[in-house]
């Protein structure tokens, strides 16, 4: 069975190779790259070969790459330099994507209250983006702005990565993903309590994983299962890869479930 976990479920910095290998011994077979998120971080070559080498050695493979908007190099910024700094950033996680075998970067927006900025972002990114065979899905926030971006651009270069967290929170929730679900290409499934974006494993918290499984059968999204829940500083490891292994395992099936129901 393939499922996919975040590589940054301990930590989004230093190290990798450890948490990989962890990754892989727990049985996951694929990898939501989400190191240095929200940072400025640029990936160079030295790193990125030490990446594929991993990926390489443990036999993982890169579902998708959560890109960065930055903390000074925001492609949203209105600030132009920022902003070309940004879509420097936007531009080398696309190439590390495709280096790396994923065809899908995810982005949060900001564009509050003028989205100009990132229009003109888009923009330059398009060709660059399309070039290399990657697609760029858009973080559910706050509906109004995804939907103009949604309006702006075709299914082709930009979509949807739906994140069970945001949803239960209110960004674009189970309705709002129903009327999207033909330009979902990434998924981001964790829990919470619908209070606070806590990233708890799946079946943990108060997300109506039923409905949301129903939708992901009848959606445009066609890759395995992938989490982005974190390690509780006291959580024992191997227990919670263990944990996450099984709520992978038992989304896959609700999945499918739902699939032959349909059909």
């Amino acid at each position: 069975m393939n499922l996919s976990i975040t590589s940054d479920y301990t930590t989004g910095a230093g190290d990798p190779s450890p948490y990989l290998k962890h990754i892989a011994e727990a049985g996951f077979t694929h990898v939501h790259w989400c190191h240095h998120w929200h940072t400025d971080f640029i990936y160079t070559e030295p790193e990125l070969a030490a990446i594929e080498g991993w990926l390489s050695e443990f036999g993982l493979k890169l579902l998708d790459l959560h890109g960065s908007s930055g903390a000074e190099k925001d492609w949203t910024s209105e600030v132009e330099y920022q902003r070309q700094a940004g879509v420097e950033l936007v531009r080398n996680r696309i190439a590390m994507a495709s280096r790396l075998g994923s065809d899908v970067v995810i982005m949060h927006i900001r564009f509050e209250p003028d989205w100009e900025p990132l229009k003109r972002s888009l923009d330059e990114l398009r060709t660059f983006a399309m070039e290399r065979g990657v697609r760029i899905a858009i973080e559910n926030g706050k509906l109004p702005a995804v939907q103009s971006v949604f309006d702006q651009y075709e299914p082709e270069y930009v979509g949807l990565c739906y994140d069970s967290g945001h949803g239960n929170l209110g960004f674009m929730d189970l309705d709002s993903l129903e009327t999207h679900k033909d330009r979902l290409l990434s998924i981001h499934l964790h829990d919470n309590d619908g209070a606070a974006d806590m990233h708890w494993l799946p079946f943990t918290g108060t997300v109506d994983w039923e409905r949301l499984t129903r939708i992901l059968a009848t959606s445009a999204y066609d890759k395995c299962i992938s989490m982005e829940s974190g390690r509780g500083e006291d959580d024992d490891e191997q227990a919670f890869l263990q944990g996450a292994y099984e709520a992978g395992q038992r989304l896959t099936e609700m999945v499918q479930a739902a699939k032959q129901a349909s059909a």
